[in-house]
């Protein structure tokens, strides 16, 4: 329906349309699309936007396997692991608010760039939330990594193959849980990833225990990515005496 409808609209309408797709992942929907059109166009994004997408592309991820994280463990019977994971999701959405005027349906990735230049305090709300987050995340493994409980209705679970997920178009997180070391970040590099330095978290355990280790190792290496544009953001951090 979203494509069908896209071939009615001038490039720049669709953008709204692709937060949609995923609510969870709105920018990086917004950036695939703008991805797309800016390399139909042949247009050469400023590098400051670049990083900028980076960064809150990484904080989009973070937001999105919080979600999947409390989810998860409240399903299984760790409610204390769902009110957590909300509680530094908040936090973000609270930052996508300030940056775009959306906590969710953001349409802040625009063809050629970015919607506007992130408020004055961006960054040093993005620091202190960076921060705090390595510590959070220790929390959430406290409780779940070592439970007797979550591991037992975890490992050996819901085994998916390589070659499974290979047919199945499986994607992200669950494909490398499953063995296949691939990521477009690193393996097909976009808008200056391949100027950051990460890791790429890979089980071939196939289980859902292994879903949940790398989707906590990814919560770490995103923290990492959006600390390291952060610093480096091009043109100097937003600066609230500047």
């Amino acid at each position: 329906v979203i494509e069908k409808t896209c071939e009615a609209k001038f490039y720049q309408q669709v953008v709204p349309l692709t937060d949609r797709i995923d609510y969870l992942s709105p920018m990086h929907n917004n950036l695939c699309y703008c991805l797309a059109v800016e390399k139909l166009l042949q247009l050469e994004i400023p590098e400051r936007a670049q990083w900028l997408r980076v960064l809150l592309s990484e904080l989009t991820r973070l937001n999105s396997h919080l979600v999947w994280l409390g989810t998860h463990a409240m399903d299984l019977g760790a409610l204390t692991v769902f009110l957590y994971c909300f509680r530094e999701r908040e936090e973000i959405l609270r930052i996508f608010d300030a940056i775009s005027g959306q906590r969710m349906m953001t349409s802040y990735f625009r063809i050629g760039g970015l919607a506007l230049e992130p408020p004055l305090d961006f960054c040093d709300r993005v620091r202190a939330f960076l921060k705090t987050m390595p510590e959070k995340i220790d929390e959430y493994e406290n409780l779940l990594t070592g439970n007797r409980i979550f591991i037992d209705r975890t490992k050996g679970v819901g085994l998916l193959s390589a070659e499974d997920a290979i047919a199945l178009g499986v994607t992200g997180p669950p494909l490398r849980a499953s063995g296949v070391d691939w990521d477009l970040r690193r393996d097909m590099p976009y808008s200056s990833y391949e100027k950051f330095q990460f890791k790429v978290p890979v089980s071939n355990d196939c289980d859902v225990w292994a879903r949940y280790v790398l989707r906590v190792q990814e919560l770490r290496e995103s923290v990492q990515i959006a600390t390291q544009a952060l610093n480096g953001l091009p043109g100097g951090p937003i600066k609230a005496n500047a």
